[in-house]
């Protein structure tokens, strides 16, 4: 692949445009406006296999399928992109993968379309959680990493902007159906799944205008090796660094919390709290906003005193969200519950993104099985949370007690962050210059 340059206006904003895209997903499908929906329509226990199921508990074990089957795919995929230099193949294939995805919920549309409804989301999580390794492994390629904060917040930015706008569309037509000739609001929300999936494949091909062309290597059976061989190359990298391991193992857990909280707080607030679906959408549209500005105010902290204690700063908000969710009662106080959510989603998952980038050591390491060492992570750990999240509340009938639980998983990540050593790195690199 050809050379991208570095700190370039263009290619950072080409780049960042990926976040706006595929951004649509994240918000649309995976938090405002499919969780309900699909809670409206499921009844509440579902039998599967013989067995009966919470419709809320099997949600939430579909988003765990879904991490699973990433977290095998991804090893081996990134470690064939790298080899055949075929990341921009890769990109685009799960990019058509996820937006197809999207299109197909437009058929779910009651209790007998559940499997076509949860088949379609764990194929569009996959196409958004595979596409993203790809994307994220042109991080140190286009930066420098002293711009690393900041480009990372840039492309969270644009994805809570980009996925705003597009909510705001969708919920003008949920909230005026009949006024622009449609049946029902039903009709509106599964006409917004099409746009999320146009709006992804059609705003992505702006970044694959920037970025470069793949290698003219030709696909054969020894990329499976080859991939492989790449992927214990990195592998070894990591494993010879304890202070990335260190981080690795802290990130495990303080996302695995913040995921779940974002993939499940949209049920709890409808099934909970009896919030509308434009109350939550509404709600979510202040989440986006902050979410913006977090990202933004947590990168300029960390300039200033270290990604550290930003991000130990966040992580002990996220407590005192789980804290405070569990007590919660009013729409009132929830409002109050999604600002500090929306301070610290956006944040701390840009800084975790660029503290990682921050760990390379060599600089010939490959970047996208590198990076699919951090997003093999992200998924085990929404594997773990969700199905610790679907199994209390399996137990306990609340999704309280689930949701306490999540601030265990936070106060664990702050116990492993605090042994990260930061500096390192830095003083590393003082030691060869002098």
């Amino acid at each position: 692949m050809t050379e991208l340059p570095k700190n370039d206006s263009r290619v950072i904003n080409g780049w960042a445009m990926f976040d706006w895209a595929n951004s649509a997903y994240s918000l649309v499908i995976s938090t405002a406006v499919f969780p309900p929906f699909f809670a409206s329509i499921a009844p509440d226990f579902l039998n599967v296999f013989g067995i009966s199921i919470n419709s809320n508990s099997l949600y939430s074990y579909s988003v765990s399928l879904a991490y699973v089957l990433m977290a095998l795919l991804i090893p081996l995929l990134s470690g064939i992109a790298d080899y055949s230099g075929k990341r921009k193949f890769f990109l685009k294939l799960f990019t058509v993968i996820g937006s197809i995805s999207c299109m197909v919920l437009f058929f779910f549309n009651d209790a007998g379309d559940v499997a076509l409804g949860l088949s379609a989301f764990i194929l569009g999580t996959i196409g958004f959680g595979v596409g993203i390794v790809f994307y994220n492994a042109y991080l140190p390629e286009i930066a420098t990493e002293d711009r690393f904060d900041a480009v990372s917040a840039r492309g969270y930015a644009f994805g809570y902007i980009g996925s705003v706008i597009l909510l705001a569309i969708i919920l003008l037509m949920i909230s005026f159906y009949s006024q622009i000739g449609l049946s029902s609001s039903s009709m509106a929300i599964r006409i917004g799944f099409v746009l999320v999936g146009i709006w992804w494949i059609g705003f992505a091909f702006l970044t694959f205008r920037v970025l470069p062309s793949d290698s003219k290597q030709a696909f054969d059976r020894t990329l499976f090796k080859e991939g492989f061989k790449e992927l214990q190359k990195v592998g070894r990298a990591i494993k010879a660094e304890s202070n990335t391991i260190t981080f690795l193992s802290s990130y495990f857990f303080f996302i695995a919390g913040v995921n779940v909280i974002i993939y499940l707080a949209s049920i709890f607030a409808k099934e909970d709290l009896n919030f509308g679906s434009s109350e939550l959408i509404v709600l979510i549209l202040l989440l986006q906003f902050l979410a913006t500005i977090g990202a933004y105010f947590f990168a300029f902290l960390s300039d200033k005193k270290g990604n550290k204690l930003s991000l130990m700063i966040q992580i002990f908000i996220w407590i005192f969200i789980c804290l405070l969710a569990y007590f919660t009662q009013s729409k009132f106080y929830f409002y109050i519950l999604a600002g500090f959510v929306g301070l610290v989603f956006g944040g701390i998952q840009s800084l975790s993104r660029s503290s990682y980038s921050k760990f390379i050591e060599d600089d010939d390491i490959p970047l996208t099985s590198y990076y699919s060492f951090y997003d093999v992570l992200t998924k085990l750990a929404v594997v773990f949370g969700t199905l610790m999240f679907g199994l209390v509340n399996q137990l306990t009938g609340s999704m309280r007690y689930s949701i306490l639980v999540l601030s265990v998983f936070f106060i664990v990540g702050a116990l492993i962050l605090a042994k990260v050593n930061f500096q390192k790195k830095i003083q590393l690199e003082e030691e060869l210059y002098f």
